[in-house]
């Protein structure tokens, strides 16, 4: 690797940022972790982080001089740049599509309604009990139709017998529904 150590803004318990941490440590890249504190609202005014990351949002990684959102995007340009360090999707192309479709349910499907700020805005828009009701409803929906997804494509592991960016964004989704 060149220049700098990458930089990760993220929060501890982000499901977003838990997978590209997850990405980063399986391909043995050493990153400076910065921690963004998603409870408060001084990350919204931090210069720094919003330099970084316009949308102020976790993940953010900085690596080889360029700005980077997203957790897929990053997981991918992760996998692009060092395909020989742990690849994180198949070679071929049905598994490829599989393990996308997979990471994809859960980054648009479930991962939404787990948002902070997407709980707190139905707690205060919604009458007593009925966002965390919504969520619950979809979030259980969601994790429904994951699992059938996975049930067609698995091995050892959700896409065949490799680990994936499927099975790096299962864990934080389930951990973050339990709560």
């Amino acid at each position: 690797m060149t220049g700098a150590k990458p930089v990760l803004y993220s929060y501890w318990r982000s499901s977003c940022s838990w997978r590209v941490r997850i990405a980063l440590n399986l391909k043995k890249i050493d990153y400076e972790y910065k921690a963004i504190n998603l409870l408060s609202t001084e990350y919204m005014e931090d210069p720094e982080f919003t330099a970084i990351n316009a949308c102020r949002k976790v993940p953010a990684l900085v690596i080889d001089g360029v700005n980077l959102t997203e957790s897929l995007a990053i997981m991918e340009y992760l996998d692009e740049k060092y395909p020989d360090r742990y690849p994180l999707l198949p070679k071929d192309p049905v598994k490829r599509a599989q393990a996308r479709a997979i990471a994809l349910q859960i980054a648009c499907g479930i991962q939404p309604l787990q948002n902070v700020a997407v709980v707190k805005y139905l707690n205060a828009e919604t009458a007593a009990g009925h966002g965390p009701k919504f969520a619950a409803h979809w979030i259980i929906r969601g994790l429904g139709d994951l699992e059938e997804m996975v049930s067609r494509t698995s091995g050892k592991y959700a896409v065949g017998d490799q680990v994936t960016i499927a099975d790096i964004c299962i864990p934080s989704i389930l951990y973050n529904a339990k709560r």
